[in-house]
């Protein structure tokens, strides 16, 4: 009470309160004043928003979870004073994501090619529908001819034999450090895994690769230096407890200078099976990439077992693959842990149509011509700098990345822009990834399908100073 006269004498002598909505000047009529209470009242409800027709197709696709977050974001907006009541409904359309998913598509011009930030490698179109049309009920596990149980991807593993011949069996599983768990387990738990001391690498995010082998209960046995092991140094300590000898390639670093390796056909004459983990999914050698190991040679030296990803040369989904001597790749296949890293039907049906379909995007943007990424770059920047934007086009040099080819750069071209442009393309309705580069933000085009240059110069331009509003 004591503060509500204080207000009240407050008041001029003899003056009125204004009523909400209306303000009276000292010497003429009464002006409407906007009242936000209105608006607010203005603003659609959720569940009427939610049965418009125009939303029910996004209801039935994303779910109604999803649709109503997009509207309460809106309505907020609304609230905010950001849009006018009317626009809630548009805005909310806006707002709805491509899919379900939180993963959103990103064009990747960050020039290297297999970016495990990004997923690695992506799927081709023949491993997205492949994918679609195994989303359903499929024969997997079924002989459709017979009615009874069958063997789990076996279309997928035949693919898998036929391009790499050496092999005598093949055997899938979730990602490549799954491969090298299963062969640790099975043919060295309680015993001695013997691998030099140059190949014990740490393969990303802090896992490193001794120990992940002894969480299998195996020993490792160091030999030789970081710079020089021969293959003395491995026939010097091997013995009863030997499992099996690793050679691991050191994927994301170089050792140059004085340096020496044993190479594994020195090492299939000691009497005990030599695993190789080449990592990177190269199945067969690769004009573009001499120096990188492929499954298929390994084999033909001596190697009894490979191991490798499926996502990173191989252009296909995450998965770890094992190739070699049938006995023993059949043995891991039975082994208990096999069933705990065994891989989906979607999966399956992402890695056949990898090794049976045309080629995928990461081998044409190892093989993509530099002269016409220049090309592009040339089109696109002087399409881009007649709207009015800093751009332009310049050389580039691109990466394998995702643990492959280390050392190895590719020419390639890219968009020059703004160093302010990286992060308002990374947050635009479709993000695009580039990197800094001094005091620049490029676009490089190596990993970029041709098809998406649209896209990508939409998003430039939306990223700019006159698209800052519809990015």
């Amino acid at each position: 009470m004591e503060q509500r006269t204080a207000r009240a004498a407050d008041q001029p002598s003899g003056a009125a309160r204004p009523r909400s909505g209306s303000a009276r000047p000292h010497d003429g009529p009464a002006v409407p004043v906007p009242d936000a209470a209105d608006a607010r009242r203005a603003i659609p409800r959720t569940d009427h928003l939610l049965c418009d027709p125009r939303l029910s197709p996004a209801v039935d696709r994303l779910g109604a979870g999803v649709v109503k977050t997009a509207v309460r974001e809106a309505q907020q907006r609304a609230r905010e004073g950001g849009i006018p009541p009317e626009q809630v409904l548009q805005t909310a359309l806006a707002l709805l994501p491509g899919t379900a998913s939180g993963l959103r598509p990103v064009l990747n011009a960050t020039g290297v090619l297999l970016h495990t930030n990004l997923g690695r490698a992506p799927l081709s179109a023949a491993a997205r529908q492949a994918v679609q049309e195994a989303a359903g009920p499929t024969d997997v596990e079924l002989d459709l001819a017979t009615g009874v149980r069958a063997r789990r991807g076996r279309s997928a593993l035949a693919a898998l034999r036929d391009r790499v011949p050496a092999a005598g069996a093949a055997h899938v599983v979730n990602n490549g450090a799954a491969a090298l768990v299963l062969a640790a387990t099975a043919l060295a738990a309680g015993k001695e895994i013997v691998v030099s001391r140059g190949e014990m690498v740490e393969i990303g995010d802090g896992f490193r690769l001794p120990d992940l082998l002894v969480t299998t209960g195996a020993r490792l046995r160091e030999v030789g230096t970081t710079n020089r092991t021969t293959a003395a140094d491995y026939a010097a300590v091997l013995g009863p407890d030997t499992g099996f000898v690793l050679k691991v390639h050191p994927s994301n670093f170089r050792i140059t200078g004085f340096t020496r390796s044993a190479e594994t056909a020195e090492l299939t004459g000691l009497g005990v099976p030599v695993v190789v983990d080449i990592g990177s999914g190269l199945l067969a050698p690769h004009p573009v990439l001499p120096e990188e190991p492929d499954a298929d040679t390994q084999l033909r030296a001596g190697a009894a077992l490979v191991t490798a990803s499926g996502d990173k040369l191989l252009g296909g989904p995450q998965c770890g693959l094992l190739l070699g001597d049938q006995d023993l790749v059949r043995a891991l296949a039975r082994h208990p842990l096999a069933r705990a890293l065994r891989v989906d039907k979607l999966t399956l049906a992402a890695l056949e149509a990898t090794l049976t379909g045309p080629p995928t995007p990461t081998a044409l943007a190892l093989t993509a011509d530099p002269v016409r990424l220049r090309a592009r770059a040339d089109r696109l920047a002087g399409t881009l700098a007649a709207d009015g934007l800093d751009v332009r086009a310049v050389d580039s040099r691109a990466t394998v990345g995702g643990g492959g080819a280390p050392g190895v750069t590719l020419p390639s071209a890219a968009l020059s822009l703004p160093e302010p442009y990286a992060a308002a393309l990374r947050t635009g309705r479709t993000p695009v990834v580039g990197r800094l580069e001094a005091g620049r933000c490029l676009l490089d085009l190596r990993a970029v399908p041709e098809q998406d240059d649209a896209r990508l110069a939409e998003a430039v331009r939306a990223a700019g100073p006159a698209g800052k509003g519809r990015a």
